[in-house]
Order: structure tokens, then C-alpha cells, then sequence
């Protein structure tokens, strides 16, 4: 079987896990702060906040924004549901904008035709890893005086003309869900240069306490308080020690990531039933996903190849076609026309470093002989 995503683990990674387990912190201890130095420095950020996973940090960036009742943000209807529930769960509403077509990320001149005097904020999702047009999003966001959030829990390791993800909005926020480019087993961080909006996160994650365990140790302080409503969205230490073993492998398995995606698309080149996804010219792709579009039955493809073994996958479903959605907000079909339709034929084709040749190769053959058969 060879799957759509999977983790890279060796045993540096389980020798750092091994060494805070056996250490007198095995959470809010010194290795979260050191894994949020790291990651902020290796994405151009002056501040991290390390979360329970990349939802905690999509809603931690709701909060710190303020986003409440009456409130709207604008989202990309295709993306994971939690870029949009993180509005949800802050009573705000989640208004669904249409994306490009060649790329799926979202188009900022839908984004500007949605603007309401209710708007505060505009979540842009680095869709499968490429980044979205930023100079735009951001001349938008100036210009109507709205709060620009970077959903980049795709797109570790891209870049934006020459700029890491993670330094191009004003809150960007990063997964380390097992498929993804690191790991923690479960996590999320939130990169920032703002002061305010961090401390703001920092309170958020530990129940909306004024302090936390380490640091009323620190201070031989027993005494704390809580200043406002906040969750348990606490990443441990040993998952912040594997997260920071992870990420000095970070550059290889983006190099690693590239070359599979060029093997791809060496292979698909001419085939007009298979198209891959359009890319810009102004980034770098960090292929967390690599998604093709195909002019043939995309389940019957679908279930084809995984009856072969290879667990393709379809990311996603439109968020505004969801049951929920349809019956909390009235969304429903026709509302995104250009992500429905994409929808209906997109495919995530296995890419994760540890593919060999010989697995790429396995996958390409089996997807040319499954779309000449449902193609013919």
C-alpha cells in the first residue's frame, strides 16, 4: 500500500522524545520555547506560539484577532473545514470566496467582491503548498482595513517572491498533523511579529491564565489568574523535542518533495486526461499535496487505484457544501461555482519523502492504465 501522505521518523527523532521523557518537564518546560525560537527564526518570524494542533492555531489567530458575533471573515470554500470553523467557534460568520481555477487558491478579486462593512478579516490558505497571491491579498487588506491571516498548514518550506511562509501575513499559522511537512504527532504554531497578538495567543493556549506552570516556577510563585476565557491548547515538551528534530530535516524532504512532483510531472506531460495544477511563477511550491485534475471519472479513478494499492485521496470537499454549513448558514451549490467544479475532479496523488522512484513509478503507471480505461 502506498499512501497519500506519511511521517519520516528516525532515531534522532525518537532519541530526542526518549531524553524529555526521561527529563523532570514533559510539558510547558523549556523545549517549548526553544521549538518556537527555532521555528520562528527558520520562517523570518520574530514570534512563535506552539499549539495543540493547526485548528488550536487557526483559533488561537481568531481570538487574537478579536473576531466575535457579527463579525465575517472571508475564506477560501476549498480548504479544510477547520480554516473556516475557527470563525465559527468565535460566533463570527465565515463568508465563502471562489477560487482560481488553474490553482485553487483563493482569488482576491472574489475576496474584494465579498467585502462588507462587516468584514474584519481574510484567511488565505496555501492551498496543497503553493502560496497564494500575497501582494494582492495584502493591498486589499490595506485598503479596507481588514486583518490578513496566512493558512499555511500546506505550505512549510514555500516561499512567496523570495519570502518564507510563515513572514507574509499578519498571523500565519502551520499544522504538524503526521502527513505533514514535520511532525509532532499532533501540534500547530502561530508565527507573528506582532508583540501584542502573541501574548494575546500565549494567554489563549493555557485557559486564559495569566502565567504558566514554568514560569510561576521560575518565579518560586504559586499565585495566578485568569483574564479571560482561554482552552487547553498546550503543546507537550517531548512533542516540542521531535518537532525540533524534524525541522533540521525540513530542507531535505522539501528537496525531496520538488524532485517526486518533477518526476510527476515529467510523466503526465501530454496526457490530456491528467492535468496537474497551475503553478505561479512568483513562489516556491512546498507540494505537501500534489493534485491533479482529470478529464475522466474521478471516483471511479479513485476507487480504481485504491483497489490497486495506492491510497490517492480528494482534498477536499468544498466547505460551503458541507451539512453543517448548508444548514447553519444557508450555503449550498452555486455559491463557489469555480471550487464545486473543481471539486468534482480533483485527485491527491501519494508524496511524502520516503517514495522511491519505484513507488512514483507504480503510481504513474497505474493511474495512465486506470484513465485509459475510464477514458476510452
Amino acid at each position: 500500500m502506498i499512501p497519500y501522505g506519511r511521517q519520516s521518523i528516525d532515531e534522532n527523532d525518537i532519541e530526542a522524545v526518549v531524553e524529555v521523557l526521561r527529563s523532570d518537564w514533559l510539558t510547558t518546560g523549556p523545549k517549548v520555547e526553544e521549538f518556537e525560537n527555532a521555528f520562528a527564526a527558520s520562517v523570518g518570524a520574530q514570534h512563535a506560539v506552539a499549539v495543540s494542533s493547526g485548528t488550536a492555531a487557526l483559533h488561537a489567530a481568531m481570538f487574537a484577532l478579536d473576531i466575535g458575533p457579527g463579525d465575517e471573515v472571508i475564506v477560501p470554500s476549498m480548504t479544510f473545514a477547520a480554516s473556516a470553523n475557527c470563525v465559527v467557534f468565535q460566533g463570527g460568520t465565515p463568508v465563502f470566496a471562489d477560487v482560481d481555477p488553474g490553482t485553487m487558491l483563493i482569488d482576491p478579486e472574489k475576496v474584494e467582491a465579498k467585502i462588507t462593512s462587516r468584514t474584519k478579516a481574510i484567511i488565505a490558505v496555501d492551498y496543497a503548498g503553493q502560496p497564494c497571491r500575497y501582494d494582492d491579498l495584502l493591498a486589499i487588506a490595506v485598503q479596507h482595513g481588514l486583518r490578513l491571516v496566512d493558512d499555511a498548514c500546506h505550505a512549510l518550506g514555500a516561499t512567496y517572491k523570495n519570502r518564507p511562509v510563515g513572514s507574509l501575513a499578519g498571523l500565519n499559522t502551520f499544522s504538524f498533523h503526521p502527513v505533514k511537512h514535520i511532525t509532532t504527532g499532533e501540534g500547530g504554531m502561530i508565527t507573528t511579529d506582532d508583540s501584542k497578538l502573541t501574548e494575546r495567543m500565549q494567554l489563549f493556549r493555557n485557559h486564559g491564565i495569566s502565567s504558566d506552570h514554568r514560569e510561576r516556577f521560575l518565579k518560586g510563585s504559586w499565585f495566578y489568574e485568569m483574564v479571560d476565557l482561554g482552552y487547553n491548547y498546550r503543546l507537550t515538551d517531548f512533542q516540542c523535542a521531535l518537532g525540533l528534530s524534524q525541522l533540521s530535516k525540513l530542507p531535505g524532504w522539501i528537496a525531496r518533495r520538488h524532485a517526486i512532483a518533477r518526476l510527476y510531472d515529467e510523466a503526465f506531460t501530454g496526457i490530456t486526461a491528467i492535468a496537474p495544477l497551475t503553478l505561479r511563477p512568483e513562489g516556491t511550491h512546498a507540494y505537501h499535496l500534489y493534485v491533479i485534475r482529470l478529464a475522466v471519472d474521478r471516483d471511479a479513478v479513485f476507487q480504481a487505484l485504491r483497489e490497486r494499492g495506492i491510497h490517492v485521496n480528494v482534498h477536499y470537499i468544498p466547505v460551503h457544501l458541507h451539512p453543517y454549513y448548508r444548514k447553519r448558514f444557508g450555503t449550498g451549490p452555486g455559491l463557489c461555482p469555480i471550487a464545486e467544479k473543481g471539486y468534482g475532479q480533483i485527485l491527491s496523488l501519494p508524496i511524502y519523502p520516503g517514495m522511491s522512484a519505484a513507488d512514483v513509478e507504480r503510481v504513474v503507471g497505474a493511474l495512465k492504465e486506470v484513465v485509459d480505461c475510464h477514458g476510452s
